[in-house]
């Protein structure tokens, strides 16, 4: 027998305008920021290599979780896809949407703890309309970044300057957006399409597999990911690996980095014991130990991401003079 579902037209959807937002613009930081000092001695040998994989043209990515766009980053995010640093960046269903509401309104970041207790939470008329962009998106045979990039970049946003969303259409960078289903706020409207969101979402993922095949000789970074970063590309390696053995090509010379704020205090090139809790940390056995293990190098750089992605958007710059 079929099972009730949640009936989406009783929803009430309020506008943007009555949310009070944690967030504006005004936290995000210039590029000339003067910034406090942050130090790893990993970074120099990062941004060289971002550099040499430039260079050779091979896949320069960079995983990222929402809290990186809250961090005050996205103009140095920006700034790197324009130079060539970064060729890939992809985000979690969650990135998209702070972009998104950055662009539009300036503003964004809503207190759970306050409208989870009012039904409220999520439910904004203007984020909402996120779900028909995907749609456009998907009817145009888009990918979910592609769909909401280049609604920003030619929509009414009158913040657009500081989407990374937008950026990446303009540039022409692959920004992709992995989702599960129900973890995002644009997925309690009425107007969200799960055929649409998976159709997307999954492009991205076939997108982004394609740029793991050229990361022989390159780098990938995740920023503050503990699942979404290290599981996609887990898969993406797995398949770029199997065709690039069937054609006596190997995928093992290359460089990753994760960057977020837990201390491993630990050689992170060897995964953890099971009997470590440690172990159940993806992006330590998969991003820093198993997929690097027969040639690759890995680094962990432990600090808040509004100080360790300027500091690698410098060492970058360094590489380059």
């Amino acid at each position: 027998m079929p099972f009730l579902e949640f009936d989406r037209s009783r929803l009430l959807i309020k506008p943007l305008v009555e949310r009070c937002h944690d967030l504006d613009a005004s936290t995000l930081l210039p590029l000339t920021a003067s910034l406090d000092d942050f130090t790893h001695p990993a970074l120099h040998i990062i941004g060289e290599r971002l550099i040499h994989a430039r260079t050779a043209g091979a896949a320069r990515i960079l995983m990222m979780g929402a809290h990186v766009l809250r961090a005050g980053t996205s103009r140095f995010l920006i700034d790197m896809m324009e130079r060539g640093f970064i060729n890939h960046v992809a985000m979690n269903g969650a990135g998209p949407i702070h972009d998104w509401e950055l662009a539009l309104i300036g503003a964004t970041t809503e207190s759970v703890a306050r409208y989870i207790q009012t039904g409220e939470f999520g439910l904004w008329h203007e984020t909402g309309r996120m779900n028909d962009a995907v749609v456009a998106g998907a009817r145009q045979g888009l990918g979910l970044g592609e769909a909401l990039g280049r609604t920003i970049l030619d929509g009414n946003f009158p913040h657009k300057e500081i989407s990374v969303l937008a950026a990446a259409a303009r540039f022409g960078v692959p920004l992709t957006v992995h989702v599960g289903i129900g973890y995002d706020i644009i997925h309690e409207h009425p107007n969200c399409d799960g055929a649409a969101l998976g159709q997307t979402s999954y492009r991205d993922f076939l997108i982004f597999a394609q740029t793991v095949t050229k990361l022989e000789g390159g780098v990938l970074l995740s920023f503050g990911s503990a699942v979404m970063g290290p599981e996609v590309y887990l898969k993406a390696l797995a398949m770029a690996r199997n065709v690039a053995h069937q054609e006596g090509r190997r995928i093992r010379n290359f460089t990753t980095g994760v960057f977020d704020l837990l201390s491993l205090e630990a050689d992170t090139s060897r995964e953890a014991p099971k009997s470590d809790p440690r172990y159940y940390y993806r992006p330590w056995k998969t991003i820093l130990a198993r997929t690097v293990a027969d040639g690759g190098e890995s680094f962990y750089v432990q600090g808040d991401h509004r100080a360790t992605i300027p500091a690698l958007y410098q060492a970058a710059l360094n590489a380059t003079v």
